[in-house]
């Protein structure tokens, strides 16, 4: 009498041994969470840095009409390493070439907001 005697549909059958081991698995599961992540994380990040160069570009424009009207362009760029810190910074570009850093922005750009003389209380 052997082992599948008493399943007869088992006659002959040898385990075939696993193809992977736990390891692919696990890699293969990280893999995926990583690839979720930066898929969830990623839109919002261009989304951001789309919005703030907008907003940068356009507040950049107006600065340049008011403080430097005599400027043939101007420049935005986010820049790390900048005299005021890191950063959107607005240059204007002279006739030849010459950029003069107008205004900066920061890390976070707003549009245009004029500076209000705030008034001074009355001693009444």
């Amino acid at each position: 009498m052997t082992d599948h005697d008493d399943e007869p549909e088992l006659a002959g059958y040898e385990p075939i041994p696993p193809r992977r081991g736990p390891r692919p698995v696990i890699v293969m599961m990280r893999v995926v969470v990583v690839l979720a992540i930066i898929g969830l994380v990623l839109p919002g990040i261009l989304v951001t840095a789309t919005t703030a160069s907008a907003t940068a570009t356009s507040a950049c424009a107006v600065y340049i009409q008011m403080d430097a009207p005599d400027s043939v362009g101007q420049r935005v760029a986010f820049e790390l390493w900048s005299p005021i810190g890191p950063g959107w910074n607005c240059y204007s570009v002279a006739f030849g070439g010459n950029e003069t850093l107008v205004k900066a922005f920061g890390l976070i750009p707003v549009g245009f907001a004029p500076e209000r003389n705030q008034p001074e209380p009355s001693d009444s």
